[in-house]
């Protein structure tokens, strides 16, 4: 019976082997670098490109031997014979044989059961599953929720420091999204490093003080320093909330729902913190000890703190039972799990992170400062060619200096790029919208913050449908559709929101650009996580999910500066606010056209 239930998991580990040795192997048609290969029990070993005509790779000692040859340019044409017919064959594999040199072959129970069988070793029951899926949804929510804690009460916020300068007031939103973008890179290395459950404990920690001390403010620039402090905790949070559900559940229709979850909880966070910070600023004002405001900051940080404390007995541990096949792959046939030789850690990539965050701070500084102190003032400009110094040097140092680099620049494929730009444009666009929808509704219409609130709740509801329809859409067409209708709907959205008279109702165009501008958000940003996260390695999963909330978190940031300049260009003496209003609404529509441009370019290549 063990003898069998062993041999059970080594065909198992051996056919998630031959699955990463197709990936690697695609990555050789197009590199004369060195290559890693899975080798014994999963672990990397890099070997010289040229010698993947021939290859050995052992996988239990004395058991089992893979053996043949694979040629970039026989990929989709030969097939892969497994030792268990109840395993089925892909035939984009390889035709090479796997061989048993010991033991006859048993049955195996189907893909479905083993993936159950792993999420049993893992959690207690099915309660502990939904437990730790809506404790990793958390981080995406209230990272949403706080982003848009100084964006609907932004007009109170105002009155309470005597400071109405909108390149002033902008700060407090991006100067959160600037931080969230630029430390996720190194975020999701420490979670590589020293495990992504203890990062995002600390996420917990540090999001929950930082979010006490915005709430004791006593400046508008305090408040902006403030919360550019704050917004590391959610660069700590998300993606390593991201790579925990990589690491625990196994390809598939489980893993892409738990993800698209997390995307839906985007939209809903952002309308709970709207209407939550709206009600504080609105209904406590001068009914608190401090100002209304502040106590949607002392509220979050209790909430934090109190799923800080949640995380520890929820999330698994490090030393969990095993996960994956290359995992239970080690364990001896009286059913005691041996751990498996573990590969080194990553290295922390100083010079890339150092070079990488410079950069991205320089030049998003330099667009958003500039609104404030226009672009004729020396040290803008001049922080903007520092900062894209920085930024090509980091490049350099991803591509020929670092050893392990921050962001493997190398192993991206054509399809990762397309993806990550049409993100940054789709969600530039976005952060341009919104910020500037919220000034429409209150500072032209006259509705209080609350009523915004109230009328841009649809983005929680189509925002959810949206993100869970991506697995759906995924299956039924190829993701250049997917992001070509994305970034349709983020051009469409900003186009009927800009062409918006003051005194039209409601009802009209506001409402119907609110109903579609969430599919934009909503389609790409699960989208893209699914994929980078199927296309990389397990070890790789906070490099996969630092990626998509890099550029989703940065374009917003960048995009409200860039907005700002056209604004103020278009209105310098501030008479004709709509004006202004809609130079920014007409540069993201910019944006997102040129999303639909690259998606659609995207689309005729892959036809």
């Amino acid at each position: 019976m063990a003898g069998s239930r062993n041999e059970y998991r080594r065909s198992i580990d051996i056919f998630e082997a031959l699955r990463q040795i197709r990936i690697h192997q695609e990555t050789a048609a197009r590199s004369e670098s060195n290559l890693p290969l899975v080798a014994h029990a999963g672990w990397p070993v890099s070997i010289p490109a040229s010698a993947l005509g021939n290859f050995e790779l052992p996988g239990v000692p004395g058991e089992w031997r893979i053996s043949g040859t694979i040629t970039p340019t026989s990929l989709s044409t030969q097939t892969w014979t497994l030792p268990s017919p109840t395993l089925a064959h892909d035939k984009s594999f390889g035709s090479n044989e796997v061989t048993n040199s010991s033991r006859p072959s048993h049955s195996s129970p189907p893909p479905s059961q083993t993936k159950d069988r792993f999420e049993r070793q893992v959690f207690f029951s099915e309660l502990h599953v939904i437990a730790f899926i809506i404790n990793v949804c958390l981080a995406q929510l209230f990272s949403l929720a706080a982003l848009a804690q100084t964006v609907a009460p932004l007009p109170i916020i105002a009155d309470y420091f005597n400071n109405h300068d909108p390149g002033q007031l902008s700060w407090f939103t991006a100067a959160f999204s600037l931080t969230v973008g630029t430390f996720i890179l190194p975020a999701g290395r420490l979670g590589d490093m020293y495990g992504h459950k203890r990062i995002f404990m600390i996420g917990w920690a540090w999001f929950a003080t930082w979010s006490l001390i915005c709430g004791f403010s006593n400046s508008s620039i305090m408040l902006s320093a403030c919360r550019a402090v704050q917004g590391i905790g959610p660069a700590l949070l998300v993606p390593n909330a991201m790579a925990l559900v990589g690491r625990t559940f196994p390809i598939g229709m489980k893993r892409n729902l738990v993800f698209s979850l997390f995307g839906a909880c985007g939209p809903t966070g952002w309308v709970l913190g709207a209407v939550f910070s709206s009600l504080c600023a609105q209904l406590g004002e001068g009914k608190l000890p401090r100002s209304g405001w502040s106590w949607s900051f002392f509220f979050l940080a209790l909430a934090c703190l109190i799923t800080f404390f949640v995380s520890y007995f929820i999330i698994p541990s490090p030393d969990s039972p095993p996960t994956t096949p290359a995992e239970i792959l080690s364990t001896d046939a009286t059913n005691t799990t041996i751990p498996p030789p573990s590969p080194p850690k990553p290295a922390f990539d100083f010079l890339g992170s150092f070079t990488g965050v410079t950069g991205l701070i320089l030049v998003n500084f330099a667009f958003n400062q500039a609104p404030l102190v226009t672009w004729s003032t020396p040290y803008t400009y001049w922080l903007l060619i520092i900062g894209i110094g920085f930024f090509g040097f980091f490049i350099y140092v991803e591509l020929n200096v670092a050893q392990h680099p921050l962001i493997p620049l190398r192993g991206l494929k054509r399809e990762a790029g397309f993806v990550l730009a049409c993100i940054a444009a789709g969600w530039g666009s976005h952060g341009i919208w919104v910020y500037y929808l919220y000034l429409f509704i209150e500072n032209l219409r006259g509705y209080s913050a609350l009523a915004a609130c109230a009328q841009t709740w649809p983005v929680a509801l189509t925002g959810t449908c949206a993100a869970l329809s991506v697995g759906f859409l995924l299956k039924k067409m190829k993701v250049a559709y997917v992001m070509l209708l994305a970034m349709t709907c983020f051009a469409v959205g900003g186009i009927l929101l800009a062409t918006a008279p003051v005194d039209q109702s409601y009802w009209a165009q506001t409402l119907l650009s609110i109903v579609i501008m969430p599919g934009g958000m909503n389609l790409s940003f699960p989208a893209g996580i699914i994929l980078l996260s199927n296309a990389l390695p397990r070890e790789h999963q906070g490099i996969a999910a630092s990626l998509i909330s890099t550029m989703v978190n940065y374009s917003i940031s960048t995009g409200l500066g860039i907005a700002g300049t056209v604004a103020a260009n278009v209105d310098p003496k501030g008479k004709d606010v709509l004006a202004g209003f809609r130079g920014a609404w007409y540069f993201a529509i910019g944006l997102s056209g040129m999303g639909c441009v690259i998606a659609g370019y995207f689309v005729w290549k892959t036809r």
